[in-house]
């Protein structure tokens, strides 16, 4: 088998018979508690580094009730924070593959706190590099940002072609790019970015004014609350369910491909999905359970500051050098992850 032919169900059998030692910054949110889900699910050996400032305990101990005994014994948490260079080393220490998750997410939250979302995002990142670096890691796999496409008006969106930064967030997450880079010229260590797309799935906090659009939004139609989209509703994304995120990451870790190294991928679907179209998905799949759905409207609102318009992404990159393939399109996450969400999110105050 060539190192470009192996997709990922035969990366899954290569990992279960073989364990590696990896890294989740970030273990307790949203991605990294998935992606520590997979790697415990594939029998391996998991440190987790989080300092709660957005994860949560109750994502770990989900992820504890989900896999054996023997699995999570496999997993060393520590709690950290990668603004602290020796924390960072700490975690690096022993490790095999680093996949870099922790940041402080939210267009609008970089808005509101430039600073400190400079100190995760640019700061943290860096403390990251120069530790797995120094650890020798094998690989260094890092969440990127569509918003790094900025004001570029190209769809589909592909990799070598980005406009300006919209937001501080979009900044941090350009710098990181760059990092990457320079670290790859001129200390030779390898990475890989992954331009995430408007990842949704279980574990993701709908909670608080930071929180993505799905979670929040599938929240309030439980409860029959607003839903209120910013704009005409017109506005697309190209949303991603959470198994091609964690695809993407195993990928990316272990490619083998001299030119899959030291680039940056769009991870998303390559479907353009209105906020009007996903508002009718999200209520047409709760509406069996909820019969208040029915004749549910949203509110709309101005649009706001900082956001652009339309994204779509081309994959064809990850597909061709990471053998990616979205196993997801958007309603076959939605119907997946709606039990996680009800079960979740109704509370007492099921309909």
């Amino acid at each position: 088998m060539t190192h470009q032919r192996r997709d990922y169900a035969a990366l899954r059998r290569e990992l279960a018979g073989n364990p590696h030692t990896w890294l989740v910054t970030g273990v307790a949110g949203f991605i990294g508690s998935n992606l520590l889900e997979t790697l415990l699910v594939l029998d391996q050996n998991v440190v987790g580094l989080d300092n709660f400032a957005t994860g949560h305990r109750h994502n770990l101990e989900e992820v504890q009730a989900v896999v054996t005994a023997e699995q999570w014994a496999r997993f060393s948490f520590i709690e950290g924070d990668i603004r602290q260079l020796d924390d960072c080393r700490k975690a690096c220490d022993g490790v095999e593959y680093v996949l870099h998750e922790a940041a402080l997410g939210s267009v609008p939250r970089s808005l509101e706190d430039p600073i400190a979302t400079n100190a995760s995002n640019i700061d943290g990142f860096l403390n990251m590099l120069v530790a797995a670096r120094d650890a020798k890691v094998a690989r260094f796999v890092y969440a990127a940002s569509s918003s790094t496409y900025g004001d570029h008006p190209g769809l589909p969106k592909v990799e070598e072609k980005i406009g300006k930064p919209l937001s501080p967030y979009a900044v941090t997450k350009l710098v990181n790019e760059l990092y990457a880079e320079v670290f790859a010229r001129v200390y030779g260590f390898g990475s890989i970015g992954l331009r995430y797309f408007n990842i949704f799935g279980a574990r993701q906090d709908p909670e608080g004014a930071y929180a993505a659009v799905v979670p929040k939004w599938t929240s309030a139609m439980i409860h029959n609350e607003p839903v209120f989209i910013n704009g005409d509703g017109e506005t697309s994304r190209d949303f991603c369910y959470i198994a091609n995120a964690v695809q993407a990451n195993l990928l990316a870790a272990t490619a083998e491909h001299p030119d899959a190294v030291n680039q940056v991928y769009n991870v998303a679907v390559g479907d353009r999905t209105t906020l009007n179209q996903l508002f009718e998905a999200i209520r047409s799949t709760l509406a069996p359970r909820f019969p208040h759905l029915q004749g549910f409207e949203p509110v709309y609102r101005d649009f706001r500051a900082g956001d652009v318009r339309h994204s779509l992404a081309d994959i064809g990159k990850a597909r061709s050098l990471l053998t990616y393939e979205p196993s997801h399109r958007i309603r076959d996450g939605l119907v997946e992850a709606m039990d996680w969400y009800v079960n979740s999110l109704a509370g007492q105050d099921s309909y």
